[in-house]
C-alpha cells in the first residue's frame, strides 16, 4: 500500500496535475490555507481532482469527526487521513475505522500512539513532526527516531517484559507482540511534516519509514514540477548519493520558514482518553 513513494498535498487541479506529472503515488486534498478553522476539504474539488488524475486519492478529516469520514467515504476517496494538521472536532475520541470500508492514515508522535492508531483500524501511520508550516525537519526526525528506538528496544524484550511495556506505553498487548515479532511497525509507516527537500525524504527513508509526505507550500516555488520530481527520485533511491546529489542540483531555497520559537498556530492532540 504506497509503500516507497511521496504523497504529495494539493488544494487545488492544477497543482494534482503538476504532482501526478511528476510520480507522486498519492495526492491528499486539503482546503487552502487561511484563517479560521481547518476542515474537511469542499467535496466538490475532490471529485474534481478524482476525475482529473488517475492517482488514488486521498483526503482529510478532522480528528473524531466520523461525519466527515462518512462523507468521504461516499464520494469515493481512497483513503482518509484522519488529520491532526486540522482543527480538532473531538478531544478524547478518534473515529473507529473499523467501521468504514475506506482505509485510514493516522498521525503519531510515539510507538504507543501509533498502535493504538492500528487498534482502531488504521491501515496506515503518519510520524508527524513539523505542524506549524516553519520547514524544519528537526521534530519529525525526532519523532521518527523516536518510534524506530523503541521498536528496537522492543525487539530484545522477552514476553514478560513486552506484556509490561505494552501497559506503558498504553497499547493492545496483541499489537506489540506482532510488532516485536516483525521487527517494525505492522502497518505501512510514512514521515510528515518539514520534508521540503530530496536529502530530507532520502533521509526519512533512511531511518526506516516506507515513504513521506510532501506539504502544498511546495507548489509555492517558481518550479513545483521540478522540485516534487527530485523528492520522488529521492525517495525511489535514497541509499544512491549520487542519484541524492543530481536530485539535489539546481534547486532553489526550500522553503523560507518562521521564526521556531514563535507560538505554533495548531497543536497535536496532547491528551487521549482510552
Amino acid at each position: 500500500m504506497l509503500r516507497g513513494g511521496a504523497i504529495a498535498e494539493v488544494t487545488t487541479v492544477n497543482q494534482a496535475k503538476i504532482a501526478e506529472s511528476a510520480g507522486v503515488c498519492c495526492l491528499v486534498v486539503s482546503e487552502p490555507k487561511g484563517p479560521g478553522i481547518s476542515r474537511m476539504p469542499d467535496p466538490s474539488l475532490i471529485k474534481e481532482i478524482k476525475q482529473a488524475v488517475a492517482l488514488p486519492v486521498m483526503a482529510k478529516a478532522r480528528v473524531g469527526h466520523f461525519v466527515e469520514a462518512q462523507i468521504l467515504e461516499a464520494i469515493g476517496v481512497d483513503y482518509i487521513d484522519e488529520s491532526e494538521t486540522l482543527a480538532l472536532a473531538d478531544e478524547d475520541h478518534f473515529v473507529n475505522k473499523h467501521n468504514f470500508r475506506a482505509p485510514f492514515v493516522c498521525g503519531c508522535r510515539d510507538l504507543g500512539e501509533a498502535l493504538r492508531r492500528v487498534r482502531e483500524g488504521a491501515a496506515m501511520v503518519r510520524t508527524q513532526g513539523d505542524l506549524a508550516g516553519t520547514g524544519s525537519i528537526v521534530d519529525t526526525v525526532h519523532n521518527v527516531r523516536k518510534v524506530m528506538g523503541d521498536i528496537r528496544i522492543l525487539s530484545n524484550m522477552d514476553d514478560d517484559e513486552v506484556f509490561t511495556f505494552s501497559k506503558k506505553i498504553g497499547a493492545p498487548y496483541d499489537i506489540v507482540a506482532q510488532t516485536k515479532q516483525m521487527g517494525r511497525l505492522p502497518v505501512v509507516h510514512f514521515a510528515a511534516g518539514g520534508i521540503v527537500t530530496p536529502a530530507d525524504a532520502a533521509f526519512m527513508m533512511q531511518l526506516g519509514c516506507d515513504g513521506v509526505f510532501i506539504g502544498s507550500d511546495i507548489f509555492n516555488c517558481s518550479h513545483p514540477y521540478k522540485k516534487v520530481r527530485a523528492i520522488v527520485q529521492a525517495v525511489r533511491n535514497y541509499n544512491d548519493p549520487h542519484i541524492l546529489a543530481a536530485a539535489s542540483s539546481g534547486l532553489e531555497e526550500a522553503m523560507g520558514g518562521l521564526n521556531l520559537n514563535e507560538n505554533r498556530v495548531e497543536q497535536f492532540v496532547s491528551d487521549e482518553t482510552y
